[in-house]
């Protein structure tokens, strides 16, 4: 444990930052993995929906530094490929 008041104060501050963090990520995957979901049940009113609630997510963390700025991109691309194709195959 840390001894010097400074390093007992970034002690605690990781302590927070890390639950944040961490809940950020959990509620990020969350997302995602709902437009996943109804994108595997072809369903696309539901895949919109969730899309529109997971883009900004990804947008907000990628700002935040929570994951890389191209890591959001490549999520927002690849979903919204994939309903676009699922939109024009039904």
């Amino acid at each position: 444990m840390a001894n010097i008041k400074s390093a007992k104060k970034r002690a605690k501050q990781t302590v927070v930052r890390n639950a944040r963090n961490s809940a950020q990520r959990s509620q990020l995957r969350t997302a995602v993995k709902k437009v996943i979901k109804a994108l595997d049940a072809n369903n696309v009113v539901d895949a919109e929906a969730a899309f529109a609630v997971a883009q900004p997510l990804l947008d907000r963390f990628s700002a935040r530094g929570l994951i890389h700025k191209n890591k959001a991109a490549r999520h927002k691309s690849r979903l919204s490929a994939r309903i676009k194709a699922l939109k024009s195959a039904a």
